[in-house]
């Protein structure tokens, strides 16, 4: 902020609470300036040559920013994240930007600058850590938090205050493209890894921004926007606790909308959700901000708007404050409509409020700011930042099966590198990550993508320096050419050890096999890698079988015919090297499923959380939609056994807590990490329930020969779901614990019975459940 505006201003008085200041500048603002607040701008929008968003050209700005800044701007829209821009570059066009913003304005307002950061700040030169669903394989909430706190202090040190990120939609249909973006199938882990994120970036100064508020996941066919058609029931229970515990227990500072329709409603125009759901219920009090043109969109797509400012109506009395990425329904069309009296100016009011108090706790209103007020350097790549992206990576890697012992890898003499995914470090990397968003868009470009990074090939090469190895595409990702399988087989044939590695390469709107836009029409690998893999194995030869993927694929014709099976869920930049410190032994894997792995290409949609009829039902139907490997799956090189799990009591209230204890003990010969989970089933309900469910879990490291006792603090409250009524209720009856993973039972059950009334909860309830180790 310059310190041209008068002292006497009373929103320019640091003695006054923000709440008093946010009122003083309200009342100065005209209504043109008050809906400037709640607008964006794109710069250097029009020099895109690609897809960035979905149907980017209904939302094309009609204004420059200098046209647009005459009464000031909401929102600066990817500045960093929009073409290759060095971080000096980058945090001078900020600066050019914002110093246009204010001069250009009455009162001189700054705009909140916002980013996308989903692997990472999306910038180049900036780390790309893995993707959402590897941090969620890691089940580790504490490098999360790590992680978002370095994105955080990055994307703050170059003048960014908001970011795009977390998206905690929970998956239902694996076919859907933006499943590397979710934490997985099941809203516990959601929770937990989410609102670790929240907290990080929060943290650090930056706004975090919760994706997408609610039910974009769970589209019908798993078609990106198409529509949701689900039972209030199944939308409390399993889409929106991950939200309300962000919200309750993370303190996120903004929502964005779900593009799609609940059962006929677009969520961009739905104030149960928007306001009555979110702020009422949750006490939710930051800004909801649109997703990319979602406000247009209920015109030019949902239909239920004849024009913009009829689309800009519904949406503000939503509770939608803020559009995004540019300025079209709540600019001149919203302004008609306030001035025909058919939206009450009061409800711009109500969103300028929000929009204002972000720039006040921000700082950004406060006298002596200046667009040069952040520091401007930051090594957005730096030593630290790969250490994270390191260890989270090698933390993800899931071991699915290694049923001769193949795995780790006996100095092998001759190794066979074969498959897509082999010589190609962009193939660990997801659709948000700037080498694959951005840098595709310019074809021109001749900067590289800006961070040093290794295929597979290269960290091989280097994890087995005594090895030769030897290597051979056999097919592309996609498309049907068939001429390298041959060559890929008889490389093959002559080696010790074969590694293959197949999967995806991310990107957007079909421009790749997984990412926004890139839905599959079933789970098979895509293009001829099936065939790759089938001919591979049919050399005989050992060979672990390594998926690096956005989505899981069907691998249950591989198990038992591969020596070794590893899923990497796009390990980022680091990714591997984490691989070949897996392949080699150097790393021992910890990762577990997010989400299960299919058996066959169709058997969706699918989830473990599925009540008794939407498991395998033999004798009623011919199809078993039970997966090649369960959700929570995953082994090590170590071996780890479990005591007799008892609980504290075995009885308790509707309205209390009891404490799961179960003893853990390596049993092998070298250290190791144990992601220990807790399911919880309730055999007779009033409505039907999932047939087990994760309530608890916790990574613990023991060494050989060590053991601990793991203890779960369960309130009733866990055990609570929706009623027949829609209340969310605890019910009297016998609940069943045990340990493992979703199809696997390691110590258990025991069963704890629940007495009394049946409870209904209204308002906050526990959400957590707390976890000790101790020797």
């Amino acid at each position: 902020m310059t310190d041209t505006i008068p002292v006497a201003h009373a929103w320019r008085d640091l003695e006054r609470t923000t709440d008093e200041r946010v009122e003083a500048l309200l009342a100065e603002l005209t209504l043109a300036e008050k809906l400037a607040q709640l607008g964006s701008v794109w710069p250097g929008f029009d020099i895109v040559s690609g897809d960035v968003a979905p149907m980017q050209d209904a939302f094309s700005q009609r204004h420059t920013l200098d046209e647009a800044a005459g009464d000031g701007i909401g929102q600066l829209t990817r500045v960093f994240g929009t073409r290759p821009l060095t971080v000096a570059e980058g945090v001078v066009r900020v600066r050019e930007l914002q110093r246009s913003v204010i001069g250009g304005s009455r009162f001189g307002i700054p705009a909140i600058v916002h980013e996308e950061c989903l692997t990472g700040f999306t910038t180049f030169q900036a780390t790309v850590y893995p993707t959402s669903l590897a941090w969620a394989a890691s089940f580790d909430a504490d490098l999360v938090h790590e992680m978002a706190s370095a994105i955080g202090r990055d994307m703050a040190a170059v003048g960014v205050h908001q970011g795009l990120s977390p998206v905690l939609d929970v998956v239902r249909d694996y076919r859907w493209g933006r499943v590397e973006e979710t934490l997985g199938e099941d809203p516990y882990v959601v929770s937990q890894l989410g609102t670790a994120y929240v907290r990080g970036l929060e943290e650090s100064g930056i706004i975090a921004t919760l994706k997408h508020f609610a039910g974009y996941a769970a589209s019908k066919a798993a078609r990106n926007h198409a529509p949701v058609s689900m039972g209030r029931r199944e939308f409390a229970d399993v889409i929106l606790p991950p939200f309300e515990h962000a919200v309750r227990y993370g303190r996120v500072r903004s929502v964005m909308n779900s593009y799609t329709d609940v059962d006929g409603v677009p969520v961009a125009s739905d104030p149960e959700l928007l306001t009555r759901l979110l702020r009422d219920d949750w006490g939710f009090d930051g800004t909801v901000v649109s997703d990319y043109g979602a406000i247009t969109f209920l015109q030019v797509m949902h239909k239920i708007a004849e024009t913009r400012g009829e689309a800009a109506a519904y949406a503000l009395a939503a509770g939608l404050d803020v559009e995004l990425p540019s300025t079209l329904c709540y600019g001149s069309p919203l302004q008609d409509e306030v001035e025909a009296g058919r939206v009450d100016e009061t409800l711009v009011d109500r969103s300028v409020r929000r929009v204002l108090r972000h720039k006040f706790d921000l700082g950004l209103m406060d006298p002596g700011w200046s667009p040069d007020s952040n520091a401007g350097e930051a090594e957005l790549d730096s030593a630290a930042n790969r250490d994270i992206a390191r260890r989270l990576a090698e933390e993800s890697i899931v071991l699915l099966d290694n049923p001769t012992g193949l795995l780790p890898l006996d100095r092998p003499g001759r190794i066979a590198v074969i498959g897509p995914c082999a010589d190609d470090p962009q193939a660990f990397f997801g659709c948000y990550a700037f080498p694959n968003h951005v840098i595709p868009q310019f074809p021109d470009f001749a900067g590289g993508i800006g961070i040093e990074t290794r295929s597979l090939l290269d960290a091989l090469r280097s994890e087995f320096p005594a090895a030769v190895i030897d290597h051979a595409a056999g097919c592309l990702v996609s498309g049907g050419d068939r001429s390298g399988l041959a060559a890929a087989v008889e490389l093959a044939a002559g080696a010790d050890v074969v590694v293959l590695a197949v999967g995806d390469r991310a990107g957007l709107f079909g421009g790749g096999t997984s990412g926004e836009g890139c839905d599959a029409a079933d789970l098979a690998l895509p293009g001829l890698q099936h065939e790759l893999v089938d001919a591979v194995l049919g050399a005989g030869r050992p060979t672990v079988l390594i998926a690096t993927t956005g989505r899981p694929y069907a691998l249950g014709a591989y198990r038992g015919r591969a020596g070794g099976v590893v899923q990497a869920f796009f390990p980022g930049e680091e990714g591997g090297s984490a691989l070949a410190g897996v392949l080699s032994g150097r790393v021992n894997p910890s990762g577990k499923l997010p989400v299960g792995v299919p058996r066959d290409p169709g058997a969706q949609p699918y989830t473990y959380l599925a009540p008794p009829l939407g498991q395998h039902s033999q004798g009623v139907s011919n199809l078993d939609p039970s997966p090649a490997y369960w959700f929570g799956h995953g082994l090590s090189y170590t071996a780890f056994g479990y005591g007799e799990i008892s609980a504290s009591d075995t009885a308790i209230g509707t309205d209390d807590s009891v404490r799961i204890t179960v003893p853990v003990r390596n049993v092998g010969d070298r250290d190791g990490v144990e992601v220990v989970q807790l399911y919880a089933s309730d055999p007779v309900a009033s409505v039907t329930r999932p047939t087990t469910q994760l309530i608890g879990f916790a990574r613990v490291p023991l060494a050989p020969g060590s053991e601990v006792d793991v203890t779960f603090d369960v309130h009733t409250d866990r055990l609570s779901f929706t009623g027949r009524d829609l209340t969310r209720i605890v019910e009297p009856g016998e609940i069943t614990f045990r340990v493992g993973t979703a199809g696997d039972t390691f110590a258990g059950p025991v069963a704890v019975r629940l007495s009394g009334p049946v409870r209904t909860i209204d308002g906050p309830r526990v959400m957590d459940t707390p976890v000790t180790v101790a020797p």
